[in-house]
């Protein structure tokens, strides 16, 4: 697979059509699995890793579900790939900063991802637009069920499934939901919303999981242990909640819409004029106006931008994403600069007027 081929495209899961997309970015169920032969991953040496990837990369080809899977070698990846991976939400950072043989089997459509040798043996991953955690089950229950057929995974029959760390053993499910919450932000209801969260065992992290920053008033929020928990409670679990925290949100863009109209549009039309007109801007002030448009155009203060494109945008104005569409390493100055003119491409109408709506 060639990773020019992905940047050039926009993965499945940033549609922006799914159930409640306009604050629901996108659905994730996480499977993590250990072959019983072989050691963790952090007590296996080269040899065992090398056997763990050959021995599930077989298993894969056997299916016919998998044949039309793309087989990347992690540990073989330039830094920039393989931070490329890490912003496509395709691989962790762990997988990317790891050590010795690993990898990662790409879905085509990008709805579905395979990790080999991260924490764990195996991590299956499924991520479907908007709210939509019943088929990512579906999906990923099928995935695994494929691949136990062939494999012998570790497991316990009074634990569940045996995992490198104890949060994760049981089902050794992660189900999380990503969210854009500027409003929340905004009104800085943000901090109570998550101590709220945090109470009845729900972990709060940023646009690229765990030790990530929450960039762009975006949030994953996920379960934080399995044992003793069946798949079908921790869906429910995060299920129950999400649309509480969509009617938080909601509430609170209709209190700025009401309360502070001048303010918000102000805020809007200067982020979408920044990024319109800007000569050199960086990831982290691109995260923050873009933040800023996406709401505007949900709250239909900005017209004729779509939202697979404001999605799109905060995806491939990453560092190494900017990098794979320019065909070359690119230091933060040029990236900056570079950032400014894609944006402007992707943003401003192509007969010069304003997408602003008055």
């Amino acid at each position: 697979m060639k990773l020019e081929q992905l940047a050039s495209r926009c993965g499945e899961w940033l549609r922006g059509s799914g159930p409640e997309s306009d604050i629901v970015i996108s659905s994730r169920i996480r499977l993590a699995r250990n072959l019983a032969d072989f050691p963790f991953v952090r007590r296996c040496n080269d040899a065992d890793r090398a056997a763990v990837v050959a021995t599930l990369k077989q298993s894969l080809e056997n299916v016919d579900f998998f044949h039309d899977v793309a087989y990347v070698d992690v540990s073989s990846l330039p830094p920039v790939d393989r931070q490329f991976l890490v912003e496509r939400q395709l691989i962790s950072r762990e997988l990317s900063e790891g050590e010795g043989p690993r990898g990662v089997a790409i879905d085509p459509h990008e709805k579905f991802s395979l990790m080999l040798n991260e924490e764990d043996h195996l991590r299956i991953q499924v991520m479907n637009s908007g709210l939509d955690l019943q088929s990512a089950w579906e999906q990923i229950n099928k995935i695994d069920d494929l691949i136990e057929e062939r494999i012998t995974y570790a497991f316990h029959e009074r634990l569940g499934y045996l995992t490198a760390c104890p949060t994760n053993v049981g089902t050794g499910m992660r189900v999380s939901v990503m969210l854009h919450l500027p409003a929340l932000v905004i009104t800085r209801q943000i901090e109570k919303v998550f101590r709220s969260l945090q109470k009845i065992s729900l972990a709060v992290r940023g646009l690229y999981g765990e030790g990530s920053q929450a960039m762009g008033d975006f949030y994953q929020i996920s379960n934080q242990i399995t044992l003793g928990r069946s798949e079908a409670e921790l869906i429910e679990q995060v299920s129950e909640v999400v649309p509480v925290m969509i009617d938080y949100e909601r509430r609170a863009r209709e209190f700025l819409v009401k309360e502070s109209q001048k303010d918000l549009h102000d805020r809007v039309s200067r982020a979408f004029g920044i990024l319109c007109t800007a000569q050199t801007i960086s990831s982290e002030e691109t995260m923050m106006l873009l933040s800023s448009v996406r709401m505007g155009v949900n709250l239909g203060l900005i017209a004729d931008v779509e939202m697979p494109t404001i999605n799109q945008l905060f995806i491939h104005t990453q560092p190494a994403h900017l990098q794979k569409l320019r065909g070359v390493e690119l230091d933060t100055a040029d990236r900056n600069s570079e950032r400014a003119s894609y944006l402007q491409r992707h943003l401003r109408k192509s007969d010069g007027g304003n997408a602003e709506k008055n």
